[in-house]
């Protein structure tokens, strides 16, 4: 061989081996993250807010379907139950709200279509990812797919007859909740307005209103309710196959619920919305990359990440007003903003971060500082609107759940981290007020009958 031709393929092989080593690099960078989260891994001792799919990390939006709907334990997605009782738009810490429910008319066989709207569904027709859901309800002969953005719910329907219709749930016993004075008014063609309120827990002491908007990209024929107004029929014009709906929420004003559906939804394009929850959930879960072990750990790795990523949830706009329940009576307030109008951080709902210092606290802080200092934030926020730090807010309101005084760990190791977007000295003093009497940790009777529990 003479060098020439050794010096060619010499060269040849290291283009192969640089094309191999770029590629490999591409494949890395795009890896489909989603791919190996199993959303349905455990959901068959679910709680209300643990199993999820139509959502995005932290979004007010937790749309997924409910096989069970008593209690806060052992309800909505619970695997081993094989029929829907609806599609609902909140999975909060003591939250619920707005369950929806495409119904053929045709298959109500006389039926009160009020009281008997549940529909069997089975596994193998049923696909399900980070902020997609896909099933098949056999009753009515209706496709479903649910998708969504931080604020908005997305669904599509495909059915099977030009008898088509939604039942809208706004009353009864929805997870946690007790659902109250709902209502729903045709307010155009396609668009509908209402609201709900959840009643108050044993651990959320006072009422929270939830608003909506609908719009749907098909002709509304009639709008009729059961005599007790709980649940609303919305009757479609003669529509068979295909219908698209939005949903947008607000914790503080129809307006408001309108204002975030334009926002964050003003297209109609239910595979972009699908393909956007997808890039999110994947950047975030990217975060951290595992390698080795088996593909089984990998996935329960990123089943458990991204089950981080999600149960605390935002109450504000998209334009920073938030509901603040603190006080005696209830308020509308806002968020600090931008010169664009765009809130500076997000407010919560929280399960409580009692036992987190050593999970949710760690992760959160080295993988996402910026989701940190957002909490630290807004739990400054409840501070100064209602005096304390909180455990475990819900509704804009404190509810003392647990013990002691959780958030203490997370925003001094927030601190030592390095994280620095808010007021040390302002920190410091409410850190302080919450130790002393009359503070946080004092504030524990529900749960143990005394005020030196939470110490």
């Amino acid at each position: 061989m003479t060098l020439k031709i050794y010096t060619s393929l010499l060269a040849f092989s290291f283009l192969v081996f640089l094309f191999g080593c770029q590629q490999h690099q591409e494949e890395k960078e795009t890896m489909d993250y989603t791919e190996l989260v199993y959303p349905q891994l455990d959901s068959e001792n679910s709680r209300w807010f643990f199993f999820s799919s139509a959502c995005r990390p932290f979004g007010m939006v937790n749309l997924s379907p409910d096989t069970e709907v008593d209690g806060a334990w052992g309800s909505g997605y619970r695997y081993k139950r094989d029929t829907i009782k609806g599609f609902s738009h909140i999975h909060a810490w003591q939250l619920s709200g707005l369950s929806v429910m495409p119904v053929d008319l045709t298959k109500t066989s006389g039926s009160d279509i009020y009281e008997d709207y549940e529909s069997p569904f089975d596994h193998d027709k049923e696909q399900v990812a980070p902020g997609w859901h896909k099933l098949y309800l056999d009753r009515f002969n209706i496709g479903v797919e649910l998708t969504s953005t931080k604020r908005c719910g997305f669904h599509k329907y495909n059915f099977s007859s030009n008898k088509s219709a939604i039942l809208f749930n706004l009353g009864g016993q929805l997870g946690p909740s007790k659902i109250i004075d709902g209502f729903i008014k045709k307010v155009g063609n396609r668009v509908l307005e209402g609201e709900l309120t959840n009643a108050p827990t044993f651990r959320r002491p006072k009422p929270t209103k939830v608003f909506f908007r609908v719009e749907l990209d098909s002709d509304i024929e009639a709008v009729t309710s059961s005599e007790n107004h709980e649940q609303y029929l919305i009757k479609l014009n003669n529509k068979k196959g295909d219908v698209k709906m939005k949903v947008g929420l607000s914790y503080t004003s129809l307006d408001n619920a309108a204002f975030n559906m334009q926002h964050e939804l003003p297209h109609w394009d239910f595979d972009r919305t699908v393909k956007d929850s997808k890039s999110e959930w994947n950047e975030y879960l990217g975060r951290i990359k595992v390698q080795g072990g088996t593909l089984a750990q990998r996935r329960r790795f990123y089943t458990d990440l991204w089950h981080a990523l999600q149960g605390r949830r935002i109450i504000n706009d998209a334009n920073g007003y938030y509901p603040d329940n603190t006080g005696e009576h209830f308020k509308i307030k806002r968020l600090p903003v931008s010169n664009e109008g765009t809130p500076l951080f997000d407010h919560y709902n929280s399960d409580s971060f009692w036992g987190a210092q050593w999970t949710i606290t760690t992760l959160w802080q080295l993988a996402y500082p910026e989701i940190a200092e957002s909490f630290v934030n807004s739990m400054m926020q409840y501070y100064r609107d209602g005096g304390l730090v909180p455990r475990g807010p819900s509704g804009g309101n404190y509810t003392y759940v647990m013990t002691g005084a959780s958030s203490t760990p997370f925003i001094t190791a927030a601190y030592q981290k390095g994280i620095r977007g808010f007021d040390a000295e302002e920190v410091y003093l409410a850190l302080r007020k919450n130790h002393m009497p009359g503070g946080i940790m004092s504030r524990a009777g529900y749960e143990h009958k005394t005020n030196i529990g939470g110490g």
